[in-house]
């Protein structure tokens, strides 16, 4: 029963894997003659793979004909660009003015102790990825932080800690 098990995750895997190079090949032809397509194709190829690993970088230089170090280059330069993979969450925890005054640093510590990540790292298991964002926009609600798109106010450590529990 377990091997039945582990061979249905590694066929799920193949299929997804599939998937993701069907949809690189359809986005390169579809831009492998356009002028200045280099930044829609990196946010595309992001999109379908969650970040731009270095063979992705290397796939998309040859099929647009750009040097691999100017592909590296735009996909360093632009904060939105992931060379790492990312975790299936993104907790963002917001550094602005009203949230530090309010604790948002207890908050961060909590979050970074529970997780055994820093800021701007991923935990081992792919699960989350903890950020820092200058302002989050929503001050009255301070201590804030975002998980995916939901945002999370009045924060303590201990509700912080509760909502990421409660991640699948």
């Amino acid at each position: 029963m377990r091997n039945l098990m582990e061979v249905s995750s590694l066929d799920k895997d193949l299929l997804q894997e599939k998937d993701r190079q069907l949809k690189l090949e359809e986005l390169l032809t579809k831009y492998q003659n356009t002028p200045g397509a280099l930044i829609p194709v990196l946010q595309q190829a992001q999109e379908i793979y969650g970040y731009l690993s270095p063979e992705l970088i290397r796939t998309i230089s040859s099929r647009l004909r750009i040097p691999a170090s100017r592909t590296y280059g735009v996909a360093t330069f632009y904060s939105q660009f992931h060379l790492q993979p990312r975790g299936r969450h993104i907790i963002k925890v917001c550094q602005g003015t009203a949230c530090h005054v309010r604790g948002g640093s207890k908050v961060m510590e909590a979050l970074k102790s529970y997780l055994g990540v820093g800021a701007g790292e991923t935990t081992a298991d792919l699960k989350f990825t903890l950020e820092t964002v200058a302002c989050l926009g929503a001050c009255g609600l301070a201590p804030v932080m975002m998980i995916n798109d939901q945002t999370e106010g009045q924060l303590t450590p201990a509700k912080a800690l509760q909502k990421i529990k409660s991640c699948d």
